[in-house]
């Protein structure tokens, strides 16, 4: 599969980038931007790389297959539509949409094109996620009762595009679809109420969370912020035992991805699974989904979590 990729942002320099060029049945081929310092950074890694000028220029591309959309949050659903429309398959960064109701507007466009679309939710395609989902769905730590999240690190440059409304920015965009998308991933379950949030805000965006819900067997709480000392863990807690994910959101980066289940009478066990890239993993899923294979984060997927997002702005109210 041969992918472009619509702007050089930063994230898509350091990881998504590489991760194409790196990934099994992948090539990097293209990029738009009109900044040549940019362009030369992935060139770099992408020796041959095909700069356009624009982003449409780039969706003409005949030697394109997909698009790969790392652009401020406010232009994912439009760019997306259109890349599909022009025949691309198309991997989108989250939150893919700021309202659950607009991300229909891209699983329309993809029923029609036939193309495959998905928002970059990395972390399903990680083994300690899909290992936790057997565990907890398989009974491992017997009846679920809570599931605690916590996803934080400090981010308070005013000029970046996470610290603006106009561009989709604030914490729960940003990283709260990673504490809400965690838990409906390895439970498999959906929320049926928000029962408290408390959202503070700066200059229009929301930069700490606190949110408790109920999902019909167990409840949620998560804390969200983009001003506090990273630190990022899932547990799972049922009534014959604990799973704890230490790093669960940037693994590799934050810390070596572990997985801690500790079960009945204090019998230990832990799973660890050094050097592996939830992003190439990710990019290579793509590829076998576009040829028909499953796919662990479909758009519905994405939409169910935006939506608890929706929810949770509906309860502690919008800035």
């Amino acid at each position: 599969m041969r992918w472009g990729i619509l702007g050089a942002a930063n994230f898509a320099r350091n990881h998504m980038g590489p991760a194409i060029h790196a990934a099994h049945g992948a090539e990097l081929v293209a990029l738009a931007t009109t900044s040549a310092d940019k362009a030369a950074g992935f060139s770099a890694f992408a020796p041959g790389l095909r700069v356009h000028a624009d982003y449409d220029a780039l969706l003409a591309d005949d030697s394109v297959d997909a698009v790969y959309v790392p652009l401020p949050n406010h232009l994912h659903v439009d760019w997306s539509v259109k890349a599909l429309e022009a025949g691309k398959h198309v991997l989108c960064e989250k939150p893919i949409a700021l309202r659950a109701e607009d991300i229909d507007r891209v699983i329309a466009a993809r029923n029609a094109s036939g193309r495959m679309a998905a928002e970059a939710f990395m972390i399903v395609h990680h083994p300690q996620f899909v290992r936790a989902r057997d565990l907890v769905q398989g009974g491992t730590i017997g009846r679920l009762r809570h599931v605690q999240v916590v996803f934080t690190f400090n981010n308070p440059d005013a000029a970046n595009i996470r610290n603006k409304p106009d561009t989709g920015g604030g914490a729960l965009p940003d990283i709260g679809c990673y504490a809400l998308g965690s838990a409906r991933f390895v439970t498999g379950a959906e929320p049926v109420a928000v029962t408290h949030a408390r959202l503070d805000y700066e200059n229009g965006v929301d930069v700490f969370a606190q949110v408790a819900a109920d999902f019909d067997a167990f409840t949620f709480g998560a804390i969200v912020s983009t001003r506090m000392q990273p630190a990022q863990g899932i547990t799972f807690h049922g009534e014959a035992g604990h799973i704890t994910l230490s790093a669960p959101f940037n693994a590799g980066v934050y810390d070596q991805a572990e997985l801690v289940l500790e079960t009945t009478g204090g019998v230990r066990t832990v799973e660890r699974w050094p050097g592996v890239n939830h992003y190439v993993r990710q990019v290579e899923a793509f590829g076998a989904a576009a040829a028909g294979a499953d796919y662990a984060c479909p758009l519905e997927f994405s939409r169910g979590t935006q939506a608890m997002m929706d929810m949770i702005y509906a309860k502690g109210g919008r800035d």
